[in-house]
């Protein structure tokens, strides 16, 4: 089992910028590459950035392409979103997620591709 805990979020007017954090616990020790997803009042889940377990590999919805950034710190246990130039459109609660395996970020675009999820943070961007 892995454990996720997501923080970081709040309350920001557009433009602003924001960093999210995921800290992962338990059993850390197998490759997992790491995604976020958000979901916004009525609507479905959706992806928005995966790393792979190395880190060497990124893939963003092309939504956010250009303004958010993933970012892992294997030593920590730890991965983060920072997103700037936030619009009101990025309002939602945001996840963080643990797949298993080592292959390259694109194979980790969609939900079913992880094992693990956190109970999310909520990111409110005012216009």
């Amino acid at each position: 089992q892995v454990q996720l805990v997501e923080s970081g979020g709040g309350l920001v007017q557009a433009g602003g910028s924001l960093r999210l954090s995921c800290a992962a616990s338990g059993r850390t020790g197998s490759s997992y590459a790491m995604g976020w997803f958000r979901q916004a009042p009525g609507k479905e889940r959706e992806f928005v950035a995966s790393i792979s377990w190395s880190g060497s590999t990124t893939y963003y919805a092309d939504s956010v392409k250009g303004r958010f950034t993933i970012s892992r710190d294997n030593a920590k246990n730890m991965v983060y979103l920072q997103m700037i130039s936030l619009k009101p459109e990025d309002t939602a609660v945001y996840y963080c997620a643990a797949g298993e395996g080592a292959a390259t970020a694109i194979f980790y675009i969609t939900r079913r591709a992880y094992n693990y999820w956190g109970q999310g943070t909520q990111v409110t961007v005012s216009s």
